[in-house]
């Protein structure tokens, strides 16, 4: 499942769903692979990931520090303490922080093994009614190609398992 979260009102936040758009187009109804939206609602997307998948990949913006357009893609530990001393912060289940989403999934066994956060430094998620910053704009095409690698890798992995899997290359 590839997970596009964002609210698409507020400039960069909406870098995950555009992503996502991106990506449906890419793939062209690529089979074994699921496209969902789930805006601002983290709870949506957990209940979606009781049908069972093989690995989750959320496409969202970030905040890390980094330069407007900057990729990362990263493995999160859901389990891992989010606040001092091993406190962990309440889930909200109305938004769709990927911490709190994962954390969910993984407490209620619907988390996959393999799961991917790829997100991009926004620039401004404040302004209503602004779209995509040059840079995260920018940024789209390599974050479309990181995901096609991490399916390409999942593919290859889930080939290993139980027989060969078909997905486009880059």
């Amino acid at each position: 499942m590839i997970a596009g979260v964002g609210n698409v009102l507020r400039g960069d936040d909406g870098f995950g769903v555009e992503a996502l758009h991106r990506l449906d187009a890419a793939l062209g109804g690529a089979p074994g692979v699921e496209l969902f939206e789930s805006g601002i609602a983290g709870i949506s997307l957990v209940q979606q990931l009781f049908d069972g998948h093989d690995a989750l990949v959320l496409l969202d913006a970030a905040d890390r520090g980094a330069a407007p357009g900057t990729l990362f893609v990263l493995a999160p530990d859901p389990a891992a303490p989010l606040g001092p001393q091993g406190e962990h912060e309440p889930v909200d289940l109305h938004q769709a922080n990927p911490r709190g989403v994962l954390r969910m999934a993984a407490v209620l066994g619907v988390l996959p093994r393999r799961t991917w956060i790829v997100c991009c430094q926004a620039a401004d998620c404040d302004e209503l009614g602004a779209d995509l910053s040059p840079a995260v704009r920018a940024a789209l095409p390599a974050a479309v190609e990181r995901v096609l690698a991490l399916l390409r890798e999942v593919g290859a992995a889930a080939a290993g398992e139980s027989g060969p899997h078909c997905l486009p290359q880059a």
